[in-house]
């Protein structure tokens, strides 16, 4: 079998682009990103099925072909095409909600990340490189303050 090698250059390429859309914190091209990523999957899933052939019905017959197309690969991208479009969708909700509670459609950095970032780098300059740190002691099913039932102790 041989695969021609425009099609490979072109998933490359709408995988590449769509990563780099990934990447950045406009919702827009976020949503762009992923749509181009899973277009991209739909060519590799075309380009793995194999040639084109008769249909996948006894008996009949296309163009004097010898070879019956694989359903398997039309089956999956149908597949692929829904996903898509449900987490499009899902992603378009979250921007329209997003858009609405804060009038802009730019992700600003997350403060509870830049905390726990702040908080590693100093337990990193005062336990220092030569000293070990102390384990984390083990979780006990006694309720404290950070279950999520505090009053709850389980059946017994």
């Amino acid at each position: 079998m041989t695969t021609n090698i425009v099609p490979l250059v072109l998933i490359g390429g709408l995988t590449s682009a769509g990563v780099y859309l990934l990447l950045e914190r406009n919702l827009t091209r976020m949503l762009l990103g992923l749509l181009l990523i899973g277009n991209a999957v739909n060519l590799l899933i075309i380009v793995a099925g194999g040639p084109s052939g008769n249909p996948p019905i006894r008996g009949r017959t296309s163009d004097g072909q010898e070879v019956t197309a694989d359903p398997l690969a039309q089956a999956m991208i149908l597949t692929a095409i829904v996903i898509t479009m449900g987490v499009a969708a899902f992603v378009l909700a979250m921007a329209y909600r997003s858009y609405r509670l804060t009038t802009e459609e730019e992700v600003g950095p997350d403060p509870e990340d830049a905390r726990v970032s702040e908080m590693a780098a100093t337990d990193e300059v005062t336990l220092g490189a030569d000293r070990p740190r102390t384990e984390m002691p083990r979780d006990t099913d006694l309720p404290d303050e950070l279950d999520a039932i505090p009053g709850f102790e389980g059946s017994k």
